[in-house]
């Protein structure tokens, strides 16, 4: 490659935006990829015809006022797509017959939670008060909230009383992991895009090869290559090496650093969080295909979860409730009047790189595992089981194989009050013309920091060309 080249190692959102800035730019880039597909963690699969989506629940600046939307447009998200509005983001169903639904609308969740547990009245004001402030942040108007953030006022796990308020919204964290993503509701700001997650992923890759990018895919990155403490290329699995003027990594962090790089870039700071942060779970991901419509059944964001009979033995994990997230929203991720289902549970990557070894026993696994989660859905909807057209089951092994996702963790840094607003370096000490993007730079992960930072960077690399940074909207 010639004078402003870029590599970029992985064809998943971050690196997908970033190159598509950089061809923006008049940069020659070059994506490299390990698998055959593009979107890395937001993808989907098909199985008899339903489509089990990995991905997608919302996606914050869906609203055409909300500055991220333009960014949207500019990497052709937004072009031909639909995005919906759910009234409700989730529904949590005790045993003794109540429901708590955690309502889009900050108006509506406070006096549902007034309803439900007006014992609880001061502590639900101030949860429903803090989403209404952080709003207010997220859409660029003045906000308080620093009391939020943590101390007595944002410790509403002390607070809550009811036990079903407390099982939700009293978890370490429980309440401070709904703020955010409940103000983006409330701000009708975080839309559904019909479809779902592969065909956001084809519409960056559409807009990344209209832009005259390369990707090559089936292409496993070994080694980035460093001269004179300068990132010169980097070199595949099969001995191959290509040369850029900068090297970005989009690919999984702990892969990048200690890796492709060997960990010579490592400081105590690059290695505290791998070392100290808590990561989102691996998952051990369940989808079903079912012969039913669920119209009856109410359209949430992230699904609900109810109560099993008995404590069930799923894998590695022992579950008294279910979370189920059924795509009744979505016709096109099924055939007509059926619906395709997902269930996300918590698990250990080691518990099944143990039963990896043999085989026969990690696949009868599996499917055991299939034929548990149908029996539990028996108990919320009774004769589910004739309906049941399709089971197919993954496990964080399925997220190492395809993404290479450190441990399995399908996220990256579990977001705390502690670190959710602590800016992550992009480069590494001792290594230059070197970025890295993506989930592994940010707590929280999720689409944006991936559209955001691939943007950021791109613009930081025109600074150090004295080049005018340029966007433009297909």
């Amino acid at each position: 490659m010639g004078e402003k080249s870029i590599i970029i190692i992985g064809v998943g959102f971050a690196g997908l935006c970033t190159g598509i800035y950089g061809q923006m730019n008049g940069y020659k880039t070059q994506i490299f990829e390990m698998h055959n597909l593009p979107g890395g963690l937001c993808t989907a699969w098909q199985r008899k015809g339903y489509t089990i989506d990995s991905c997608i629940h919302w996606l914050c600046g869906t609203n055409p006022n909300d500055p991220m939307h333009r960014m949207w447009e500019e990497v052709g998200i937004v072009r031909g797509r639909e995005f919906i509005n759910i009234d409700e983001y989730m529904r949590y169903e005790a045993a003794d017959g109540r429901t708590l639904i955690l309502y889009s609308n900050a108006d509506e969740l406070e006096k549902h939670l007034l309803e439900l547990a007006p014992q609880d009245a001061d502590a639900s004001r101030d949860f429903v008060e803090s989403i209404r402030q952080v709003s207010k942040m997220l859409s660029g108007q003045p906000a308080d909230i620093g009391k939020w953030m943590g101390g007595p006022a944002g410790d509403f796990g002390a607070r809550f009383t009811d036990p079903l308020l407390r099982a939700v919204l009293g978890s370490p964290g429980g309440a401070f992991m709904q703020m955010f993503p409940l103000a983006y509701q409330n701000n009708k700001n975080a839309g559904y895009p019909i479809g779902g997650s592969l065909p956001m992923s084809k519409a960056l890759e559409k807009r990344y090869l209209e832009l005259g990018g390369q990707i090559s895919y089936n292409s496993r990155v070994e080694k980035i290559l460093v001269k004179d403490n300068k990132a010169v290329g980097i070199k595949l699995d099969n001995g191959n090496e290509y040369l850029a003027d900068r090297v970005i990594s989009g690919a999984d962090g702990y892969t990048t650093i200690f890796k492709m790089l060997d960990g010579r870039y490592a400081d105590e700071k690059t290695r505290e969080p791998y070392e100290k942060w808590q990561l989102f779970p691996a998952l051990i991901f369940v989808g079903i295909g079912v012969n039913r419509s669920f119209a009856d059944e109410p359209k949430t964001v992230s699904g609900f979860s109810f109560p099993l009979k008995s404590p069930t033995e799923i894998g590695d994990n022992t579950l008294d409730r279910l979370s189920v997230h059924i795509y009744n929203q979505d016709p096109t991720l099924a055939p007509p009047g059926k619906t395709s289902m997902v269930i996300m549970i918590n698990s250990k990557i080691e518990y099944w790189q143990e039963i990896a070894k043999d085989k026969a026993a990690y696949k009868k696994k599996k499917k055991k595992i299939g034929k548990i989660i149908v029996k539990l859905l028996e108990e919320r909807f009774p004769g589910i089981s004739k309906d049941v057209e399709m089971i197919d089951v993954a496990t964080p092994l399925t997220w190492v194989r395809y993404t290479g996702n450190w441990k399995g963790s399908f996220e990256g840094w579990l977001p705390s009050p502690q670190n959710a607003m602590m800016p992550m370096s992009k480069t590494l000490p001792g290594v230059n013309n070197f970025y890295m993007v993506g989930q592994w730079v940010q707590p929280g992960g999720g689409l944006p920091p991936c559209l955001m930072g691939g943007r950021e960077i791109i613009q930081t690399i025109c600074r150090v060309d004295n080049k005018e940074f340029m966007t433009t909207v297909p």
